[in-house]
Order: C-alpha cells, then structure tokens, then sequence
C-alpha cells in the first residue's frame, strides 16, 4: 500500500479529535457535510470544545497534500486520494427508542463513491453487533463495484471519547480494535497503535467488538438506574443517598456510580441498539431495558420532588419562577444532543411554573432549534422561588444563590454538587 493517508468522515466530538491526532503522524482529510462546521474549523475555532483552539490551529494546513497535518473540508473529491476511511458519525435513536442508521448509511455511500481498490474503511460509531458487515458492507460494494474482502477491506474500532474531560483525550483511553480479515486486523491495530499511547486491543472480529463497545455502556447505564432506584428508596425513608454511597464506597470493590440524569448520546442511547438486536433474535432484554425505564423516568421524579418540596413550604407551585441550572447532557460540555435535563425543564413547565434556563456552556440558539425552549448564558438578575441545578458545570460553584433567591425559595440539587448547607434537598 502506498504511505497511509486518512480521511476521517464526521467532525463532531469523536472525528476531530481523533483526526487532529492521527495528523500528528499522517495527512489527513477531515470531511463534514456541515460547510458552517467546517468553516470554523478551518478558523481553528472548535465550537464543541473538544479540541483547544490553539492546538486545533497548529494542526491545520492550508491544502490538502501528502504532508502530516489536518485539511477540513466539505468536498467529496478532496478525500478520494485517502486510503484509510475513518466513518465517526452519531447513531441516534428516534423518539421511540428505534436505532436510526441514517447518518451511517449516508457515510458509508459517501465513501462508496471514492473507495479504491485496497482501501480500508473502519468504522467508529456505536452499533449494534453486526451492523457494520450487514448493514454498511453492501452499501459500500453496491455503490462503489467494487467486493468485500477481495478488492477492499474494512475494520471497527469503537470511539470511547469522553465529551469535555480534558483527563482522558482520546490518546489516554486504550482502544479496541478489529478487521475483517486476520492480516486487516493487523493493519487496523497498528495504525491506532501508532497515535493511542494508552494502547490498543485487537478482538478477533468486527462483531466482538461492536459487541464489546455496545455493552460498556450498557452496563455503565444499568448501574446508575440501580442508585437511582436506591435514591428514591432512600428518600422515601429520608436518608441522605450520597451518605450512604459514602459509606459503602469504603469497600474496596464497591462500585462508584452516583444517581443523576443519564442522556448524551451513547449511555442514553446504545443499550437500545443491543436490545433492539436482541428482540430481533426473539429474546426480550429484561433487564437492559428495565434499566433505560429507570433513567428515561428521572427527569420526571425529579420535577415532582421539586414541587413537593414547594409544597411543604408553603410556595404555590402554578407561575412560580423556577431557575433550572444547567442544559446540556453533562457537565462542563457544550453538547446538548439527548439530554434529560430538558425532561425536568418540560415537566415543571407542565405543573405551571414559569422556568428560566441557564447554562454557561450550552448554545442557547442549538437549544431553542432542538427544544423550542429558551436559555441564556448569563446570570439571570431576577429572583426565584425555586433553583434546580440539573447539571454539575464549574461555573456554577462560585455561583451566589441568595442573590437569585427570592427569600423563601427551595434549591433542589440533581447532582449532590453544591455545598450542603446551600441546598434544601438533593437525588
């Protein structure tokens, strides 16, 4: 094969971080649909947060050539002399929980329009086991002539990045990988092996690792419904849940997970692929699905425990001002793609209350267009007769809550984030 040269497909929280990577040792397209996206990151400016600019404009070239570095762009013919294809696109569900394809399968003829004999196109996004081969394969022979496994080849290796933890960059977190044949395998190993200083993990097949991706945050989401089922239990009987997960965190093989909102797009969304695939093998995923029921109805419980808790205060619930802290699916990030925080905003407006979002890190013109619901980025100057904080920024810790209190008020805190002589009542 001649020198490696990488196209990465998608520029969203997992492609440009792992294309600004591999440009450190290799040319490198980075391909979006999105012409404003790609723009901005020509600029050097990654709206998403995930990539510091100043590192994001020391990768940059201005043409695409052979030499290491990172080229963006949203033209087809500027990938076509690549021969390692990067697929880093989002498989979301859609409002029934169905896993949608869609944005695969158009990356997949993207690239089908481009692939060469001896290319190798690997897959990052999270699927269900057999997605790749059954699903994106035949698009890529029907589009481009050409045939799996003799003419070109193809590998999975499955995005593990944590949206806004500057901790663990996509080069600290040991990386799966496969191919479709033995020696592809190899190839495909090496190539991640060569920028991930964390190390890799070859599985034997393209389906063990779907697998193997699908079920990390399978059982991540299976956990946190466990505490937060232990959090109603225990606020019934008016225990302090984050006590007692204190105490039993003593234990040396206790696991750490805390009860919060879980949305975002993998823990929120991936145990629905798997148990999609499982019911099409005619077997029903008690347990995976009995987990998403737990987490989905969170933002729900929250928003009655808040009203509750107005109640025994005497606040009159219907027009009260409520201040919801925090948009986004997670703290610290500017993603706002799934998150259940926006059940807790619904929910409370539902009871009649009058709610004033805000979050420092969230796009407020993302959110009205996803929502249809209004936040701003600045502390609000009025008063309120209740504070929710939904989501753990750091902004909000030097955040002075008796000057957005009206002086009697409740704050409800989702996160067991702020100080606790601060909050009336927390998950």
């Amino acid at each position: 094969m001649n020198k490696i040269k990488i196209a990465v497909i998608g520029l969203g929280y997992v492609g440009l971080p792992l294309a600004r990577l591999f440009s450190t040792k290799y040319p490198v397209v980075g391909f979006d649909i999105n012409a404003k996206r790609v723009n901005e990151l020509k600029q050097g400016n990654d709206v998403t947060l995930e990539v510091e600019n100043h590192i994001l404009k020391s990768s940059l070239k201005v043409v695409n050539s052979i030499e290491n570095g990172l080229f963006c762009t949203d033209s087809l013919e500027e990938i076509a002399n690549c021969n390692y294809y990067i697929i880093t696109v989002p498989t979301p569900v859609d409002k029934n929980n169905r896993p949608v394809l869609t944005p695969l399968i158009k990356a997949s003829e993207t690239v089908g329009k481009v692939l060469k004999k001896e290319d190798i196109v690997i897959y990052e996004s999270t699927v269900y086991p057999g997605a790749t081969e059954d699903d994106c394969i035949p698009i890529l022979e029907k589009i481009s002539g050409l045939k799996y496994n003799v003419d070109f080849f193809a590998g999975y290796s499955p995005e593990r990045i944590n949206p806004g933890d500057k901790k663990h960059t996509v080069e600290k977190i040991l990386k799966v990988t496969s191919g479709s044949t033995k020696e592809v395998g190899k190839k495909v190993d090496e190539l991640y092996k060569s920028v991930i200083t964390a190390g890799t993990h070859l599985a034997p097949t393209i389906k063990v690792a779907e697998a193997a991706k699908v079920i990390e945050n399978s059982q991540r989401d299976i956990n946190i419904a466990f505490v937060n089922e232990l959090a109603k239990i225990f606020n019934l009987m008016d225990i302090n849940t984050q006590d007692v997960l204190e105490a039993a965190g003593t234990k040396w093989n206790f696991l750490p997970f805390k009860p919060g909102l879980v949305g975002g797009h993998c823990i929120g969304v991936d145990p629905y692929y798997l148990a999609q695939k499982a019911q099409e093998y005619g077997y029903h995923p008690e347990i995976i699905l009995a987990g998403r029921r737990v987490n989905d109805g969170m933002g729900k419980y929250v928003a009655s425990e808040v009203a509750k808790l107005m109640i025994k205060e005497s606040i009159e619930v219907k027009d009260a001002n409520v201040l919801v802290l925090g948009i986004t699916f997670k703290e610290n990030c500017p993603d706002v793609r799934n998150t259940k925080a926006v059940d807790v905003v619904n929910e409370l407006l539902d009871f009649g209350t009058n709610v004033t979002v805000f979050d420092p890190c969230a796009n407020p013109e993302e959110v009205k267009r996803e929502y249809g619901l209004d936040s701003q980025n600045k502390v609000p100057v009025q008063k309120f007769d209740a504070i929710v904080l939904a989501v753990a920024h750091k902004e909000f810790v030097s955040l002075d809550l008796n000057k957005l209190k009206k002086e009697k008020a409740v704050v409800y805190d989702v996160k067991n984030f702020l100080p606790a002589q601060l909050i009336d009542k927390a998950l």
